[in-house]
């Protein structure tokens, strides 16, 4: 009677297993601008580190649903953690921007002897489906040789194509190539000075 009982028991289990399904999670990654490299350069750059706020600090994707409130979407994720993403698409957008190979992730090896350094703080890095991606970066330029430095702030606020997440994460795609370029522009400044 009690291996019937537990037999009968394992198939109820098994028929509620097999019915309760969780959708798959699906990850995002941000990416650099393609385009066309400028002339051949032999500058050097570090780009780091770069902050995030603590609210968008984490591998969901926060999303804007409603005046002072988010969702956390739990199946929608980036790939990576966001200062890393951040950092690396604005490295990939500077190769092709300044024209050379030699820009590098602080706090690499090679980022130690770069002529440029770009320190990156994000203050908003908003989501709201269907409508925009938000990004305000406060940013400094320093030059290695005399510690002169520029400091910026890129404020851009791109609508998304779509009304999924890879249009969102497109749209933060072509944020951080404004980024990108606001801190190509303060390199070549600081070049001519």
């Amino acid at each position: 009677m009690r291996r019937l009982a537990a037999l009968a028991i394992a198939c109820v289990l098994a028929t509620l297993a097999a019915g309760c399904s969780t959708p798959n999670a699906k990850f995002y990654s941000l990416t650099a601008a393609p385009g066309p490299a400028t002339s051949p350069s032999n500058l050097s750059a570090s780009v780091g580190p770069v902050t995030v706020p603590a609210s968008v600090d984490r591998p969901q994707i926060v999303v804007i649903t409603g005046p002072n409130q988010v969702l956390l979407d739990e199946f929608n994720r980036w790939d990576a953690p966001l200062q890393n993403s951040i950092a690396r698409v604005v490295v990939e957008n500077l190769v092709v921007m300044l024209g050379t190979p030699r820009v590098t992730m602080f706090p690499q090896t090679l980022a130690a002897g770069a002529d440029y350094r770009a320190v990156i703080e994000v203050q908003r890095f908003d989501s709201t489906l269907g409508s925009a991606a938000t990004l305000d970066a406060v940013w400094t330029v320093t030059r290695a040789k005399d510690g002169k430095s520029q400091t910026g702030r890129t404020t851009v606020t791109e609508p998304p194509a779509g009304q999924d997440y890879g249009a969102l994460a497109a749209a933060h795609s072509r944020s951080l190539t404004r980024l990108s370029q606001d801190i190509a522009d303060a390199i070549k400044a600081l070049g001519g000075s």
